[in-house]
């Protein structure tokens, strides 16, 4: 029986490829691993991951929360954001987690009066924005002077002044993320040769920094995910190993969310009507930016293809959804068979920030998700 679309389909065996892939080239270099619960927090899929002993990645307290639950050890759990509640802090605070990935001067003053208050010290590492062009969406972009991330090197001697007066927290590191979705490897040559001169200024200064954390943003390849499934993670480590001066005793951290789970999922959705227009065919689907945003939000390509059909002739969609809004679009100019009304429709690579981002605007409901492994 054919599950009720739409509904997210994941690849196990492919995650699990992935997991195996990013452990292998990281262990190379001793790098330790987080996963950002942002790109996907699924129940089964946290399961596959935690079964790896990667350490997790949050950016809320219920992230944190949900990340103990689903197993991970606290003491391998970062927390970043830029706003965190105190709420969320205390949290934070009470399972005693790795690190507060701290975002300005003011969230460090918090929460070393928050610490003050449960007795105990907070491990920071400072987010530092290192004004590195992504070259990527500008609403990905995480790690230029006008981003509303990290703190900036002009206030440098003002962080120093406020550790020196904080004695509930120990700054143990820099933690930096310029961005997402980042495919060109100089980017990354350009982050190593600028995090080598702000670790080098917090040493001179006289700052242990034991924790040289450098964020994710590795991207996936939408326009052809069958042929390049895993990422390129060997030459993503390989560029920080060239290119890192570090001292030997600090560990390099990542934390990886879209290159373990983007290829791994696929909304998949029924046509339900087929129109025409004076110079655009419209394809209408009952999945839309409820269920998948990334294209409204983004403009971003996924890769469309109708399961149900095959091979000659071809015709070009506009592929849309059902939701009462224009940017309700998932593709323009779409070259796909002839399609028919009850045709299943894949939107590809949706494994990262497609399920975790939908919602029920037009009181709609998203099915529960379906798993597969090959045999």
């Amino acid at each position: 029986m054919m599950p009720t679309t739409p509904y997210y389909q994941y690849d196990l065996d492919l995650l699990e490829r992935t997991l195996n892939e990013v452990k292998r080239h990281a262990s190379k270099h001793n790098y330790h691993l987080h996963y950002a619960l942002k790109a996907n927090s699924n129940d089964q899929i946290l399961e596959v991951i935690n079964a790896h002993g990667i350490g997790a990645d949050c950016v809320s307290g219920n992230e944190v929360s949900k990340a103990i639950e689903a197993g991970f050890d606290a003491k391998d759990i970062a927390f970043a954001g830029v706003g965190k509640s105190d709420a969320e802090i205390n949290l934070g605070l009470t399972h005693e987690i790795f690190c507060f990935n701290s975002e300005s001067i003011h969230e460090i003053e918090v929460i070393n009066e928050l610490a003050a208050k449960q007795n105990k010290t907070a491990r920071i590492a400072l987010r530092i924005n290192p004004n590195v062009n992504a070259l990527t969406h500008r609403y990905i972009t995480t790690g230029l002077e006008e981003n509303k991330f990290g703190i900036n090197p002009w206030e440098f001697d003002q962080v120093l002044e406020t550790l020196s007066n904080c004695s509930h927290v120990q700054c143990i590191g820099l933690h930096f993320h310029i961005g997402s979705q980042i495919t060109n490897m100089d980017v990354f040559v350009e982050l190593a040769q600028a995090v080598n001169k702000i670790n080098q200024w917090f040493i001179d200064k006289g700052v242990e920094i034991s924790v040289v954390n450098l964020g994710g943003g590795l991207g996936i390849d939408y326009e052809n995910p069958r042929e390049n499934p895993i990422p390129d993670f060997k030459n993503y480590f390989g560029a920080f190993a060239k290119h890192l001066n570090l001292k030997p005793e600090q560990q390099v951290h990542f934390e990886l969310g879209r290159s373990i789970v983007g290829q791994c999922g696929s909304l998949m959705t029924c046509v339900l009507y087929l129109k025409k227009g004076l110079q655009k065919n419209f394809l209408i689907l009952d999945g839309g930016m409820t269920e998948l945003l990334r294209p409204a939000l983004y403009q971003s390509h996924h890769r469309i293809e109708n399961t149900s059909r095959s091979g000659e002739p071809m015709e070009q969609y506009d592929v849309v959804g059902p939701i009462c809004e224009s940017s309700d679009s998932f593709g323009e100019g779409v070259s796909l068979p002839i399609s028919q009304r009850g045709d299943l429709i894949a939107i590809r690579s949706a494994g990262a920030y497609g399920e975790v981002m939908s919602s029920n605007y037009n009181l709609r409901k998203l099915n529960p998700p379906v798993f597969c492994k090959h045999p």
